[in-house]
């Protein structure tokens, strides 16, 4: 039996399909932009291109906007603290993932009905001090009913501390842009091996 691939995310700002096109299909995209509003019109052309390329495409935040446009989800950033994402009537498939840093926003994630959790900054990353590392993200994730994501710091130097992890897969930004990661397939496929 094949083995599944874990689950890979990348962040954009903007629809940029020269960026996306170098890319290896089994990532999902989660469009999101802290410094401008992101107008219905690119949403509307990411949302036929992750189509036509069969990638699952996730809107940050605007929950009526991803159903309105029946995108595969929403993401919800971890300084978002409140819970009316839970009384949308959403389609059957649509998912709801976000973000967390420390056990009290892992709780309000599974609250706001987050069942995928981007856990960050799992490595060293430039702009913060603290980072998880393996132990303290294998803590994190016990005893919780959602499943989690790697995310931040990851590059070629770290990608094998994957297999360390308790989680199902792995996000970044710049990273896979530069790589694309289709030179660590045989990589992805083994990362799975013990599941």
């Amino acid at each position: 039996m094949q083995k599944k691939l874990p689950k890979i995310y990348l962040f954009v700002e903007d629809f940029n399909p020269s960026d996306l096109n170098n890319l290896n299909k089994n990532i999902s995209i989660i469009l999101r932009n802290y410094k401008k509003k992101i107008d219905e019109s690119t949403i509307l052309s990411l949302k036929n291109y992750c189509r036509r390329n069969k990638r699952k495409f996730y809107l940050t935040i605007d929950i009526k906007m991803a159903i309105k446009h029946q995108l595969n989800g929403v993401y919800i950033p971890s300084f978002i603290k409140t819970n009316n994402f839970n009384f949308f009537s959403k389609p059957k498939k649509f998912s709801i993932i976000g973000s967390a840093h420390n056990k009290a926003e892992i709780k309000a994630k599974e609250n706001q009905g987050c069942n995928l959790i981007f856990l960050a900054p799992t490595f060293k990353v430039n702009k913060k001090n603290n980072y998880l590392d393996v132990i303290k993200f294998n803590l994190l994730t016990l005893d919780n009913k959602s499943k989690f994501i790697a995310l931040g710091g990851i590059n070629e130097t770290n990608i094998s501390k994957l297999k360390l992890l308790n989680c199902d897969g792995f996000s970044g930004i710049s990273w896979i842009k530069k790589n694309g990661l289709k030179e660590f397939r045989p990589f992805l496929n083994s990362l799975n091996s013990n599941n």
